[in-house]
C-alpha cells in the first residue's frame, strides 16, 4: 500500500490514525525550525512509530500516538477543544 503524503495540519489526528489503522504509512511534511522536513508515522500492529529527521520514537498505544500527533502539530485542530463524542453523539 502506498504511503499517504500530507502537509502538517492537512488531516485531523483521527484521519491520520485511520490511515495508520489501515496499514498505511503517513508521510508528513512539516516546518521544523524554519526548514521544511519530512517525517513518517507508522504502525506495525503493536507499536506506533514517529520517524523524524532527528530521531525515532515509539508509542505503545493509540492515546500516546494521538497526543504526540497533536503536540507536534502534525494534525489539524478539529475545533472541538479536544472533546470526545459520547456514544450517543453528545460531547
Amino acid at each position: 500500500m502506498s504511503p499517504l503524503e500530507v502537509d502538517a495540519g492537512e488531516l485531523t489526528a483521527e484521519e491520520i490514525m485511520d490511515a495508520l489503522g489501515e496499514g498505511r504509512r503517513v508521510v508528513v511534511t512539516a516546518d521544523l525550525f524554519g526548514s521544511e522536513r519530512t517525517l513518517t508515522l507508522r504502525h506495525d500492529g503493536e507499536t506506533y512509530y514517529c520517524d523524524t529527521p532527528t530521531r525515532l520514537h515509539k508509542h505503545a498505544d493509540t492515546e500516546g500516538m494521538i497526543a504526540c500527533i497533536e503536540k507536534m502539530g502534525y494534525a489539524r485542530d478539529d475545533g472541538d477543544g479536544g472533546a470526545v463524542a459520547d456514544t450517543d453523539g453528545e460531547t
